[in-house]
C-alpha cells in the first residue's frame, strides 16, 4: 500500500511523512519542485504542483491513500486525478472556518469549502480534517521578540485555541490508517481559549523577560499585513479576530479521542520552540 502526502516540505505535510515513515509504511512525498524535497530515505518523490493538473496523474498512479491540501480552482480536477488512480481514501486538510458563523462569506472559509465540495462530489472516500489556529503562526511575532522591539498586532484581546502542528499530524495519520474515521469531518483545536496576549504572556514567562505590545488599529493592520497577505485572505483573519475579541474560543476532544492522550497546550509548543524567540546577542 502506498499512501501519498503532498505539501512534504510544510509544518504538517512534513511531520505526517515522517511519522508513516518511522511506522513503516511505503510513501510517497510530492512537492512543486520535487528536488527541494528532502525526505527519510526510501521515500519516493515526485512533483504535484496544485496549478498543474498535467503532474496529477502520474504523481497519485498506484497511490492507495493520500494525505492532500488542495486549491480550489484546481480541486476537481485534482479528485478526478485521484478517482484515475484507484486512491481508495483522501485525508483532506481543510479548516475550521468551513464551520464558521460567516463560512458563506469569508473568503477563508470559502476557499476551503470549494475544495470540500469538489471531494464530495468526486465520490473518492475521505476524511476531512478542520484545524483551527495554528500554534506555529505565533512565528510571526517572532523576529520583534527576539530583537527586544514590541510586538504589533490588531485586535491583541482576540481569543484563538492554537492548535500544536503535531497534533494535526497524528489525527492524520490515524485518518489515513484507520478506516472507521472514513466519511467524517474532524474539528481539531488546541485545549484551551487564549488571547494573543496571553500566548505573549506565556512566551514572556518561559524567555524570563517582558515583551511589549503595540495594539494596532485595523487600518494600521491593513498597512502592515497587506504588503505579504493577499487582500482577501487578510480581509477574513481581521474579521475573525475583531469577532473574537471578548469570546473564548470553542474547543474539541478531537485530538484526546483519537489520540489517546490530551491535545498539547500553546505553553508546551512555546518551549519546545522558546530558541526562535530568544534575544540575538
Amino acid at each position: 500500500m502506498t499512501i501519498l502526502v503532498t505539501g512534504a516540505r510544510g509544518n504538517v505535510g512534513r511531520r505526517v511523512l515522517d511519522r508513516l515513515h518511522a511506522a513503516g509504511h511505503t510513501l510517497r512525498a510530492s512537492g512543486r519542485t520535487p528536488a527541494e524535497l528532502s525526505v527519510p530515505a526510501g521515500v519516493d518523490v515526485v512533483q504535484l504542483d496544485l496549478n498543474s493538473p498535467d503532474t496529477f496523474d502520474a504523481a497519485l498512479r498506484g497511490v492507495d491513500k493520500a494525505f492532500l491540501y488542495a486549491e480550489s480552482e484546481g480541486a476537481k480536477d485534482l479528485f478526478a486525478a485521484a478517482a484515475r488512480a484507484g486512491v481508495r481514501h483522501v485525508v483532506l486538510l481543510s479548516s475550521s472556518t468551513v464551520g464558521g458563523p460567516d463560512a458563506a462569506t469569508d473568503p477563508l472559509a470559502v476557499h476551503h469549502a470549494a475544495v470540500e465540495d469538489a471531494l464530495a462530489a468526486s465520490a473518492l472516500p475521505g476524511t476531512v480534517l478542520r484545524p483551527g489556529a495554528f500554534a506555529g503562526n505565533a512565528f510571526g511575532w517572532s523576529d520583534a521578540i527576539r530583537r527586544g522591539q514590541p510586538v504589533r498586532l490588531p485586535y491583541a484581546g482576540a481569543h484563538t485555541a492554537p492548535v500544536h502542528e503535531d497534533d494535526i499530524a497524528d489525527v492524520a495519520v490515524a485518518a489515513l490508517t484507520d478506516e472507521t474515521l472514513v466519511g467524517l469531518s474532524l474539528t481539531l483545536t488546541g485545549p484551551q481559549s487564549l488571547t494573543f496576549r496571553e500566548q505573549l504572556g506565556i512566551l514572556a514567562e518561559l524567555l524570563g523577560r517582558e515583551i511589549a505590545v503595540q495594539e494596532l488599529t485595523r487600518e494600521q493592520a491593513v498597512e502592515q499585513m497587506g504588503r505579504f497577505v493577499p487582500a482577501p485572505i487578510l480581509t477574513s483573519l481581521l474579521d475573525q479576530w475583531a469577532a473574537a475579541v471578548g469570546h473564548p474560543a470553542g474547543t474539541t476532544d478531537t485530538v484526546e479521542r483519537l489520540t489517546g492522550r490530551p491535545a498539547r497546550t500553546f505553553g508546551r509548543w512555546a518551549g519546545e520552540n522558546l530558541g526562535a524567540f530568544a534575544a540575538q546577542d
